[in-house]
């Protein structure tokens, strides 16, 4: 029989042997002649049979290991060659409700895996980062961090100044970056993936469990959900009846309010909260925890609503808010906080008190696909659900959510659900960043989760003062303070209170991954006049008095 040449190449390699293996995994496809791998050039060069599918070459070299490979070569089909056997029946290898980041990083796993891959989305694809989260937040936090930089200025001998000319404008140059990267980063990704297709339509499982888009049958090998989550609202009285902003509405609206009241002091309460002190407005900030950002160790909670306070914004901790009633232009809200009750007045109302998965309308329970008492999908370590031909991730199971949690559960769970459950999720060293000025980054353990852990627990924590680049640049706001183990060592936790602070964390995410001691941060060297020197300042610190070391000391 004719034999034609495809050409592969190959990622994960790290020796000789890989290539040994691979090579003798692609030798048992049936219609397999001959191949050559190269580890050096990433490479196998193979002949196969005409019917030989370059889809059935990638899944042996997956299968062979943590090993995954792409065509770069291959024959034209002639009008003999067969289709994919999913084909036929019009099913993808994996149909994906969602169309955010989880969704489509599990269908670009799938596509390196070999495997067709179907997007199955019912509202704006990309899903809340790209939409209303990530980028439409961070590029209105930067416009008012350049508002708020103009206008209160460090350096002698010059004069600044910023003012709002129209808040419109800045709100449609918004949208119009959020357009861009849709377009680029989600819509224009489908192109350079032939086996996953887009579908605009709302799944559900109907009775007996069986799936269905727009009220249609729909079948598919794996399902994977990946719906993602929607803002939550506690239980106040007359929340519910009363019309207000959540951050969705916040970023959209183009009118600044007098006077904003926000209710939640979360990373994404306190992220537009202070964004929005900075364009100018009022703006009271109500937390019914301890402390702002309350997930964060207690260092920060002070150390940012200090700042923040400094700021000008008013925030209130441990507060009972008895009452919510009023429309856009009238708000009140009763409150009631250390012992006082009090009814304030605002124009504007921000409700940012989390999210909860978006699984209501899914018909789950048709599907024996359980639940939590929140509504998130249950998944095991592999994002399998109670359904073992079901999975999901990102934000619909409950997860911390973050955008690269999302992708990589929705990597392990294409790759679980197609070829077992080989991989594990690993959320070791997972950094945390609030991007208030200054900015919250943490990993790992606060101080009170390590002592509580039983570890003997030494602490150290630098100032920004003693941080050459916070004093040139004439900005020492907040710390950065580590968490070790006495015995052994290592990082148990590291939180950092700094402008930029998300630019800091990542050293530290790799010590605690990777099993990096405190001595091996301190001794490694730091470019000078950098933030990131604060780590090993830091460090330092733990057996040093670093107020008296000259610049650079080892």
């Amino acid at each position: 029989m004719k034999t034609e040449p495809i050409r592969l190449a190959i990622e994960g390699m790290t020796c000789d042997h890989c290539a040994v293996g691979i090579a003798k995994a692609l030798m048992k496809v049936e219609g397999v002649r001959s191949t050559a791998v190269s580890y050096p050039d990433k490479s196998a060069a193979i002949e196969v049979e005409r019917s030989v599918a370059p889809k059935v070459l990638l899944r042996a070299v997956s299968n062979a290991g943590r090993y995954s490979a792409r065509v770069v070569s291959a024959p034209a089909p002639g009008p003999t060659s067969p289709p994919p056997a999913s084909a036929h029946a019009g099913a993808p290898d994996l149909l994906i409700i969602g169309g955010g980041s989880a969704a489509f990083a599990a269908a670009i796993r799938a596509a390196d895996l070999g495997a067709s891959a179907r997007i199955v989305e019912a509202g704006t694809m990309g899903g809340t980062c790209v939409n209303v989260g990530c980028v439409p937040s961070k590029t209105m936090i930067r416009v008012a961090e350049k508002m708020h930089g103009a206008n209160r200025n460090a350096f002698a001998g010059i004069a600044l100044s910023a003012r709002l000319l129209d808040y419109a404008a800045t709100v449609r140059q918004k949208d119009g970056l959020v357009a861009e990267l849709r377009q680029a980063k989600y819509a224009d990704v489908l192109k350079a993936y032939p086996s996953v297709s887009y579908v605009q339509g709302t799944a559900r499982f109907a009775a007996g469990g069986a799936l269905t888009i727009d009220g249609q049958p729909a079948s598919a090998s794996k399902l994977l959900i990946a719906t993602g989550a929607r803002p939550w609202e506690p239980p106040i009285p007359g929340l519910a009846e009363t019309p207000h902003w959540t951050s969705t509405d916040a970023l959209a609206s183009t009118v600044l309010p007098t006077h904003l009241i926000v209710i939640g002091g979360g990373a994404v309460g306190i992220e537009l909260a202070q964004m929005i002190l900075r364009m100018g407005s009022r703006v009271t900030l109500l937390e019914a925890l301890p402390g702002v950002v309350p997930n964060e160790d207690a260092d920060v909670q002070e150390g940012l609503a200090a700042a923040l306070r400094e700021d000008g914004m008013r925030i209130e901790v441990g507060v009972r808010i008895a009452r919510v009633g009023g429309r856009p232009g009238a708000y009140e809200v009763s409150i009631e906080a250390g012992g006082r009750a009090e009814t304030l007045t605002s124009d504007a109302l921000l409700v940012a008190t989390g999210r909860r998965a978006n699984t209501a309308s899914l018909g789950l329970p048709e599907a024996d696909v359980h639940t939590d008492g929140r509504g998130a999908i249950v998944v095991d370590m592999h994002q399998r659900t109670s359904n073992p031909a079901i999975y999901a991730a990102g934000d619909v199971t409950g997860d911390p959510m973050f955008v690269y949690v999302s992708a990589h559960t929705g990597a392990v769970a294409a790759e679980n659900a197609l070829f077992g459950d080989r991989v594990r999720r690993d959320l070791v060293g997972m950094p945390r960043v609030t991007f208030t000025d200054p900015g919250v980054a943490s990993v790992g353990l606060s101080e009170t989760e390590a002592r509580k852990s039983g570890a003997e627990v030494i602490v150290s924590k630098l100032g920004l003062e003693h941080v050459p680049r916070a004093i040139a640049a004439r900005d020492t706001r907040g710390f950065v303070k580590l968490v070790v183990d006495a015995n052994t060592r290592l990082l148990l936790g590291a939180h950092i209170l700094a402008p930029e602070a998300g630019e800091m964390i990542q050293e530290t995410v790799l010590a605690i991954r990777h099993g990096i001691t405190v001595d091996d941060l301190a001794r490694a060297m730091h470019p000078y006049l950098t933030h990131a020197e604060g780590i090993k300042l830091a460090a330092q610190s733990l057996g040093k008095d670093v107020s008296k070391l000259s610049c650079c000391a080892a």
